[in-house]
């Protein structure tokens, strides 16, 4: 069914891309601002320039618009602003805003690290989650680094990625300040934005005492492990268990601090009984849903965190504007079902969301005042949430720690969560 319905608006629209650039923080279209589209297959192949005109308005003709996901690039004072334009889009609105390189433009009020064994090694991911509550709206960037991080030592980084409110994560190219310390120049839009970056470190005789360093003041810091894993730290506290990993917390950590955590243990065996009773689960789900559900597919998620990127982005970003158009194009009517969920989530990803779960709830009940736009806050919520699921999940199949079997299952629960969501 929606393949019927959005194939003929996608052939009529392929290949042209209308839209409007406005400036953010005056309110006002933008001129004359440089615009490139941008090909995400095959390495952000720059294909096509233009320029907005005197009310903002900009086009692109390029055979591959609509059919593949692309990107549209409004460069602004020597600063990026990127657009998202997934397989179907004719139509773009893009944001640019005066920068700023005051520091206080943003805060960082979380930290999460999470620890996972990988025999004589082991894989920690960590990710900062920025604000920018600034009024006027402006963009926080220098173009020698916007955020600085730093590494424990002997740790080796693997790859470094920032998303803006938009969600959409983007590999940075880090500049590295020595001894362990890199930034990134990237533009902080107003907004929620967060940096996630992932690195190795030795876990001889599987004990290791890790220094973790911290640079913004009053954030809090969350740590993550496996319950096989044993974790101590000056002022850390078990903050409880989620989705198989033990959470320890420490309010308000001073900038400039190296919080010495010991860890310890192994990785945790694969659960093949727990894969199997999620098998039963799914088959359950899959004859109660019936042939529906079947009928909507998600890209597949690549096994390694380093290609965690664009391709699962834009299967999501699909996958939900095809149930946009579905509401657009019918009136909404009152469904009788239990009451959303999304405060709850939105809750459990400020305190934790690099482990929070995917929320499977049912779409909340609405009527005739409901909006599209209340719509697609719910599901951006939920999806934030998934995202952090799957987050977590290549990072344990990096690591080893999760058997390819228990792997596919958790991936198939995200594909299920991922239904429902364009299902309500």
């Amino acid at each position: 069914m929606i393949a019927l319905i959005v194939t003929p608006l996608a052939i009529a629209e392929a290949g042209t891309v209308h839209g409007t650039v406005m400036n953010g923080t005056t309110g006002k279209p933008a001129a004359g601002i440089e615009l490139t589209l941008v090909q995400l297959q095959g390495g952000m192949q720059e294909i096509a320039h233009s320029k907005s005109g005197a009310q903002g308005e900009f086009t692109f003709d390029h055979p591959g618009l609509g059919a593949q996901p692309m990107l549209v690039r409004a460069t602004y004072h020597r600063v990026n602003f990127n657009k998202a334009l997934p397989p179907g889009t004719s139509t773009a609105h893009v944001d640019i805003y005066e920068s700023s390189e005051d520091a206080k433009t943003i805060n960082v009020p979380l930290h999460v690290v999470i620890f996972q064994p990988k025999g004589a090694t082991m894989i920690v991911g960590e990710e900062y989650q920025i604000e920018n509550k600034s009024r006027p709206p402006v963009a926080f960037y220098r173009s020698e680094g916007s955020f600085d991080f730093a590494l424990p030592e002997k740790g080796e980084l693997q790859q470094v990625s920032a998303a803006g409110p938009a969600g959409m994560p983007v590999v940075q190219l880090p500049i590295d300040k020595k001894h362990n310390r890199y930034s990134i120049a990237f533009a902080f839009r107003p907004g929620p934005s967060s940096v996630r970056f992932s690195y190795e470190l030795p876990y001889p005789e599987n004990a290791a005492t890790v220094k973790i360093p911290t640079i913004y003041p009053r954030s809090r810091l969350l740590i993550a492990a496996p319950p096989s894993m044993q974790i101590s730290s000056e002022g850390l506290t078990l903050d409880g268990q989620e989705q198989g990993m033990n959470l320890y917390g420490r309010q308000d950590v001073p900038a400039g601090t190296l919080v010495a955590v010991s860890v310890s243990g192994t990785a945790p065996a694969p659960d093949t009984n727990a894969g199997a009773e999620q098998q039963g689960q799914q088959g359950r789900d899959a004859q109660q849903g019936g042939g529906e559900s079947a009928g909507v597919r998600i890209q597949q998620v690549p096994g390694r965190l380093d290609v965690l990127k664009w391709p699962l982005i834009a299967g999501f970003v699909f996958v939900f504007t095809l149930g946009a158009i579905l509401l657009a194009r019918r009136p909404v009517v009152a469904i009788a079902g239990p009451a959303p969920e999304t405060e709850k989530i939105q809750a459990q990803k400020k305190s934790k969301p690099a482990v929070a779960a995917a929320s499977n709830a049912p779409a909340a009940p609405t009527n005739g005042a409901s909006s599209l736009a209340e719509v697609d806050a719910a599901i951006g919520t939920s999806l934030d949430a998934l995202k952090e699921r799957l987050f977590r999940l290549e990072l344990r199949h990096q690591a080893g720690t999760i058997s390819e079997d228990e792997y596919a299952q958790e991936r198939a629960r995200a594909e299920k969560v991922l239904r429902d969501l364009v299902r309500g």
